[in-house]
């Protein structure tokens, strides 16, 4: 059985305030071209179809068109909600979409109930398990911690379970949304700490033929049959050195698994360049970057004169600009902003304790309060979130 694995898309999200509408648009008609060359039997969607939980209509418009163009095609599509979707509204009239070959599995009870399809050597069942929010979750799965590996453990028994009573032979696939260790982050994925430590080991997948996994944006391997296909776009400028893709999985007869990685279309090339803007503005070897869309670093000991008009008439398609001087610190802003890239919360909220305390900083009581305090939290977000 072959299936195209894809997750990420985050409709209706724009880059840097440039909209990216037509671009994602444009992967849309890849996927329906791809599925069609390529003889694809199920198309899997790994979550985070939208942005946020209350999308803009126009983004509400370009999934409709991606749902029929999916259902016209005739090949089963199972789709999952992630961290940025709201399940409830992206599982609104799951049952009726489904006769038309579109499976949204948003509910985590019915993360045992699998999509049944077969082929000339058996069944092959496809579990969807909709992004799992442990303090939200626990009490579905019975589980005595709120933690990411503890309520994805349970739905993966239940799972395993459901397994166990069909015949022998069947092949398994499950969807799921999650950070498993040895993935690399990016910028752009929305934290999902909430509950203690987010990453779950592979081993969680244990029992299954294949894992197509959704939420870290960069494709990647974590074991033969543990992957992330990773977003179709760049929504940052960390993501500049990735190769945007999908997988396209061969299921074989007795669960053999062969994996290819199918591009997907560049709206515009990123670039992260760093200098003083008068070597930038000179340099020949930045010639390839004029039509991309850039990220500079200015070096400058002090900061010139109108930088960004200055960069965008050699390279229109500047849309960030940063301040590291050489021999010295950055200005404010920019010397806080540094500080703070790629550390946690919990780790800020530890910093400034210290901070204030002299270099004291928070004993382990102290430390469960404040992770605590961050998990009320984000629990109240998504809850406000999931009401809206």
């Amino acid at each position: 059985m072959r299936l195209l694995h894809t997750s990420d898309w985050h409709l209706g999200r724009s880059f840097h305030r440039v909209n990216l509408l037509d671009a994602q648009a444009a992967f849309v008609d890849h996927l329906v071209a791809t599925v069609r060359e390529h003889a694809v039997d199920a198309v899997l969607v790994a979550g985070d179809v939208y942005d946020r939980a209350v999308p803009p209509l126009a983004a509400v418009a370009l999934y409709d068109r991606a749902l029929h163009r999916l259902a016209d095609l005739g090949v089963p599509t199972v789709m999952i909600s992630g961290n940025h979707d709201s399940a409830r509204r992206l599982g609104v009239g799951a049952g009726l979409i489904g006769r038309a070959g579109i499976h949204l599995r948003t509910d985590p009870a019915g993360c045992a109930e699998p999509v049944v399809l077969a082929d000339d050597h058996g069944d092959v069942c496809l579990y969807g398990l909709p992004y799992l929010e442990p303090a939200l979750v626990k009490d579905e799965f019975g589980t005595d911690r709120a933690g990411h590996e503890a309520v994805l453990t349970a739905a993966m028994d239940r799972v395993r379970a459901d397994l166990a009573g069909r015949d022998p032979g069947t092949r398994s696939v499950v969807l799921a949304h999650a950070f498993v260790t040895g993935g690399l982050a990016s910028d752009s994925e929305r934290d999902i700490t909430v509950g203690g430590v987010a990453a779950v080991p592979a081993e969680v997948f244990d029992g299954v033929d294949y894992a197509a996994l959704g939420h870290l944006h960069g494709c990647q391997t974590i074991t033969e049959r543990v992957r992330y296909s990773g977003s179709p776009l760049a929504y940052s400028f960390s993501e500049a050195q990735h190769r945007k893709s999908m997988w396209l999985v061969d299921l074989g007869p007795a669960g053999e698994l062969a994996a290819e990685r199918l591009d997907t279309p560049v709206p515009r090339p990123l670039a992260r360049i760093r200098g003083r803007l008068d070597d930038l503005l000179d340099d020949p070897a930045l010639t390839p970057h004029e039509d991309a869309w850039v990220e500079a670093t200015l070096t400058d000991p002090v900061r010139p004169a109108e930088p960004m008009a200055r960069l965008a008439a050699r390279f229109p398609g500047t849309l960030s600009l940063l301040f590291d001087p050489e021999g010295g610190e950055t200005g404010t802003g920019a010397s806080y902003a540094q500080r703070l890239k790629g550390r946690s919360d919990q780790e800020i909220a530890e910093d400034f304790v210290a901070h204030v305390r002299g270099g004291s900083g928070a004993d382990p009581a102290e430390q469960a309060v404040l992770r605590q305090a961050f998990d009320d939290v984000r629990t109240d977000d998504t809850l406000r979130e999931t009401a809206r």
